[in-house]
């Protein structure tokens, strides 16, 4: 498929400029004909059912919990279903057995999703230790290497920044981990649906990420992890092999994780999404956005009274870029955005307060994030419309 072909696929996009799929991307209709199939042609539940639409269920949804795994070079380990990427790194905070005086590093670039599961575990004697960027949001690795000591259980980073953009080195993290003997998490919502991922290679233990952020539907995420090695956070039906009244035995890989009925169409949709981005190809995908952020970057630098946050677009990075308009308020700006060009952004923290507080933007910022829908036309709109919004501000 050649990416200019697929904006048919998504119908918003013949009335509005969509450029907030950091937040929630939209889907194309072979997913939502997928999820729709499941439930007008074999509807019923899946795990434990003879009958003949229980037997092409159960078949489906194995065979998409399969092909999400291989979508993110995860197939020597195990995935489990959740509804998004907090509850996969809440299922890690929560399963691993934490002792007092164990020690999880972190990032101030993260999402307060892969930061308060791990300031909570202070309550428990867990120590956190948060490694600050610098005053554009770049991280310097030797500062996160020496906060990892001899007593790091977990090291828990983002693989791109939700706000800024920005591509963490999470291969040369994870050999530092090995190499100090502590385990990986990477947070993988904004780098799977816009780069390649091989989580093999990359040589992480567990690695998240939502299935709404990359073309599939809401209430859709996974947890990939190398071993099961994690306590699951609930046990029920379908996450047993045997129960008594004396007690249970789990069942084994990521079945014991899947506690009651999983998401069946969801999954369902969010492997017809993972195919249609391979279809597209993710090298191509990333080039696509590289190019359409650094148009941006470099369209938004050039105004009067607009500031970019973060670094300039010679680094890796995906389709994120924060700007602030002098004079006006994040919020202001968005609004008058949409109302002036149909043009939709997000504004303010973006889950990332701290961060915002430390680079200086205690407002936070406007966000315009692009994917595979976006063209070179609707980002020059944004400029545009920027552009008239800055002049009236000052």
């Amino acid at each position: 498929m050649k990416i200019e072909d697929c904006r048919t696929d998504f119908p918003i996009t013949r009335d509005l400029i969509y450029l907030d799929s950091a937040a929630t991307s939209l889907t194309p209709k072979p997913v939502v004909q997928a999820m729709v199939e499941y439930d007008l042609r074999y509807r019923a539940n899946v795990g434990r059912g003879m009958h003949r639409l229980a037997v092409v269920a159960t078949h489906r949804y194995r065979d998409a919990r399969d092909a999400v795994r291989s979508f993110v070079g995860g197939d020597g380990g195990a995935l489990a279903v959740t509804r998004n990427t907090t509850e996969a790194i809440g299922a890690v905070a929560a399963g691993l057995a934490w002792q007092r005086g164990d020690r999880v590093v972190t990032t101030l670039l993260e999402h307060h999703s892969n930061l308060l599961p791990w300031l909570r575990l202070r309550e428990r004697g867990v120590a956190v230790d948060i490694v600050r960027p610098d005053s554009e949001g770049c991280l310097d690795l030797a500062d996160l290497e020496a906060a990892i000591r001899d007593d790091t259980r977990l090291v828990a980073v983002t693989h791109a920044s939700n706000v800024l953009g920005t591509v963490l080195p999470v291969r040369e993290i994870a050999g530092i981990c090995r190499d100090r003997g502590a385990r990986l998490l990477v947070d993988g919502a904004q780098s799977a649906p816009h780069l390649p991922v091989d989580v093999a290679a990359i040589g992480c233990d567990y690695f998240c990420f939502s299935g709404h952020k990359m073309l599939g539907p809401t209430g859709t995420g996974a947890l990939w992890m190398r071993r099961p090695d994690l306590e699951p956070l609930f046990v029920g039906g379908g996450s047993v092999e045997s129960a008594t009244a004396e007690g249970y035995i789990l069942a084994p890989g990521e079945q014991r994780y899947e506690a009651g009925t999983p998401p069946i169409a969801g999954v369902i949709g969010l492997a017809r999404a993972a195919a249609y981005l391979r279809e597209i190809g993710m090298e191509t995908v990333r080039r696509h956005e590289e190019r359409l952020a650094a148009r941006l970057i470099d369209g938004l630098a050039a105004l009067d009274g607009v500031t970019v946050a973060g670094p300039d677009a010679s680094g890796e990075r995906i389709g994120v870029v924060s700007f602030t308009v002098e004079g006006m308020h994040p919020h202001e700006a968005a609004q008058v955005l949409d109302e002036a060009a149909a043009v939709l952004v997000r504004s303010g923290h973006h889950c990332c307060q701290p961060l915002m507080e430390h680079i200086g933007l205690p407002d936070g910022t406007v966000r315009a994030s692009t994917y595979i829908y976006t063209t070179a036309e609707e980002v020059d709109t944004m400029i545009a419309t920027v552009e008239e919004i800055s002049r009236r501000a000052t």
